[in-house]
């Protein structure tokens, strides 16, 4: 249904095609993950729906490797009125919006297609109006990045075994707390910086999904893979509303809908590519660690009591919405 859906959208795309825009329009797309990775394989799709739809008129340039600079500078740049896009995971919001965070909790579902209706409730949706109050755009919501995984230069089997293990995560809070819980030691660096730090001894592990942990060769470095399963990586791409305002609406209503297909072809990607990637990284040498996740969960359950910033009743009420998938969507 998913491909059905995608290339139902290279349809609409068409037909909007002759659509004339103000000028012609490049906008920059930067991300950390390399040529290859999923993230650099659905921008490339997106940079083909977008110049399909309208002509050759707006053109994507894509920016990977972190050439523009880590996440949290090109968020800032976007902030700051630049023409760029770029992803984010909402753990990076939460400074605009502490609410949500919890959607980057660890173990808060295994139902991936729940919390992309989330991302349609009317809870999101008002979150959503504020973050561009606040001058944030977002562009695509329905962006699939993977399930996090632990790579580690040590075998990790329970939580016992993260004790003492510098473990790099990105620099949000939640991310940091989750792994703390779980009893590791949460180091923050951009992901440019993770295979250095590796070699060096800086850190000894890192978490992310499969096809970023074998994108970025870290495989080479740590040699034992725990599959963890401790969260299900949605992701948003966004930018500044500052330079959206400066766009043809008709360019933006186009990005959207173009956005949402790519967002589509996202989730085929990570859906199909882990099986292939856990083979060619057992080839390679990396021993698979299948843990109890109980105790894993049991550990990270902790987390939740740590935001007293959220509103009353939070998780509660996201357990609520992850329960009844479909419903919020069903309501547009």
């Amino acid at each position: 249904m998913k491909f059905l859906s995608y290339f139902a959208g290279v349809a609409a795309a068409a037909v909007i095609a002759g659509t004339a825009y103000a000028q012609e329009t490049t906008i920059r797309v930067a991300y950390e993950n390399n040529p290859g990775e999923p993230a650099d394989l659905v921008m490339n799709r997106w940079a083909e729906l977008v110049d399909q739809a309208s002509n050759g008129e707006v053109k994507l340039e894509l920016y990977p490797s972190s050439q523009l600079g880590s996440k949290q500078d090109v968020i800032e740049q976007a902030m700051a009125g630049v023409n760029v896009i770029t992803i984010a995971d909402v753990g990076f919001l939460t400074d605009y919006e502490p609410d949500l965070g919890i959607l980057f909790g660890p173990y808060l579902t295994e139902n991936v297609d729940a919390l992309f209706d989330i991302y349609e409730s009317d809870w999101f949706k008002e979150k959503e109006q504020s973050l561009q109050d606040q001058g944030i755009h977002i562009v695509i919501k329905n962006y699939l990045y993977g399930t996090r995984e632990l790579l580690t230069t040590k075998p990790v089997r329970t939580p016992d075994d993260l004790d003492g293990l510098k473990i790099r995560t990105p620099n949000n809070e939640m991310q940091v707390k989750a792994i703390e819980a779980m009893g590791g030691t949460a180091t923050p660096m951009p992901l440019g910086e993770v295979y250095p730090a590796l070699t060096q001894g800086v850190i000894d592990g890192v978490e992310n999904p499969l096809a970023v942990l074998y994108g970025q060769k870290l495989h080479e470095q740590a040699k034992y893979l725990s599959m963890i399963d401790y969260l299900q990586n949605t992701s948003l791409w966004l930018g500044g509303q500052a330079y959206f305002d400066t766009l043809d609406p008709g360019v933006v209503e186009m990005l959207h809908e173009t956005g949402r297909e790519a967002g589509l072809y996202s989730q085929e990607l990570a859906r199909e590519s882990d099986e292939q990637i856990l083979a060619e990284m057992e080839a390679a040498g990396v021993e698979v660690i299948r843990p109890d996740l109980a105790p894993f969960r049991e550990k990270a359950a902790a987390v939740y009591a740590q935001f007293p910033e959220w509103s009353d009743g939070l998780y509660e009420q996201i357990q609520a919405l992850i329960a009844k998938p479909g419903e919020s969507a069903a309501k547009q």
